[in-house]
């Protein structure tokens, strides 16, 4: 029986444009690749810009910062990556594989800063065998285009899904700044790809369009992720996307595949542009990020407003 959890759904915000989802570069550019082949000063956090803070105490899961203690139960896959519904605006459902032994653990901190700055390296992993899986929700956007696709047209790429799958070696990095004792976090990374191995994250987009009077995909790919960034800076709160490969779904996972889908990948990401994600998921990042600098022992997540409790167990990926 699956255990039922929540993840996360992108949807764009260009709505001058014709093609919602991530964003219209992203999709344009995928589309193009595809188909043509030391001790701590006091601590503060600064409010992220875009918004003011939730208005209510709800909370989301809490993880251990265990830094590698050998008594640490770790976390579960699906409460380490609850960041990703709270940076979504749509609502989605996950899934974890039965029999899932799944566990993300953060191992060591390692500090090096001046008395203006500070840079944080933090190692995590997942390790056990199993699936994470976040199934997002394509009606809204199916709703808000059925004219335009029971004409005949379609809707360009969306993001359908986001799997976990398997173990891994990440980092968190986090940089930031220092005035009259306080510090401030400006930038969190999140890699995927530590100690040269393969990301165990990636990304299902898809086409959408009506045949034979229903709503069907078409053009379904896999983007394998490397990195997410974000970032303090004025304006909508963003986050940057790198990824190691791109491949059409189901394709094999021989040399030829994966030497295609790297290709692919170099030439998305020289102009992929930063995805607009919701304020209260950015300023988590960043807190986030602050609790990773400062030794913090646990970190809390809010309350992410878009979790779909209902049963996914029908929906396909």
């Amino acid at each position: 029986m699956f255990c039922r959890i929540a993840a996360a759904a992108f949807e764009g915000n260009a709505s001058s444009s014709p093609i919602p989802g991530w964003s219209y570069a992203m999709v344009l550019l995928l589309g193009m690749v595809l188909w043509t082949s030391s001790s701590q000063p006091a601590l503060s956090q600064a409010a992220s810009p875009g918004g003011a803070p939730p208005s209510d105490d709800a909370k989301g899961p809490t993880i251990h910062l265990d830094f590698g203690q050998d008594a640490s139960p770790g976390n579960s896959v699906a409460a380490f990556m609850y960041f990703v519904p709270l940076i979504s605006p749509a609502p989605v459902s996950c899934m974890t594989s039965p029999g899932s032994t799944q566990v993300a653990r953060v191992l060591s901190a390692k500090r090096n800063g001046t008395s203006s700055a500070f840079v944080v390296s933090c190692e995590f992993e997942f390790t056990g065998d199993g699936t994470e899986l976040s199934i997002f929700d394509l009606g809204p956007s199916i709703r808000r285009h059925e004219e335009r696709l029971k004409a005949g047209g379609s809707i360009g790429r969306q993001l359908n899904s986001i799997t976990v799958e398997g173990p891994g070696s990440g980092t968190v990095e986090v940089e930031g700044t220092i005035s009259n004792s306080l510090q401030t976090v400006n930038e969190v990374r999140l890699r995927f790809n530590a100690h040269g191995r393969t990301s165990p994250v990636s990304i299902g987009l898809c086409e959408l369009r009506y045949v034979g009077g229903e709503c069907q995909r078409f053009h379904e790919i896999v983007a394998r992720v490397n990195t997410l960034t974000f970032r303090r800076k004025p304006g909508p709160p963003k986050m940057e996307v790198t990824v190691a490969s791109v491949k059409n779904k189901g394709a094999g996972n021989g040399l030829w595949q994966n030497l295609k889908g790297s290709v692919k990948s170099l030439a998305v990401n020289l102009l992929i542009d930063p995805l607009t994600i919701e304020t209260v998921g950015h300023r988590a990042m960043l807190d986030f990020g602050l609790a990773v600098a400062s030794g913090s022992p646990t970190f809390t997540f809010p309350q992410a407003k878009n979790l779909n409790l209902s049963s996914s167990a029908d929906q396909r990926p």
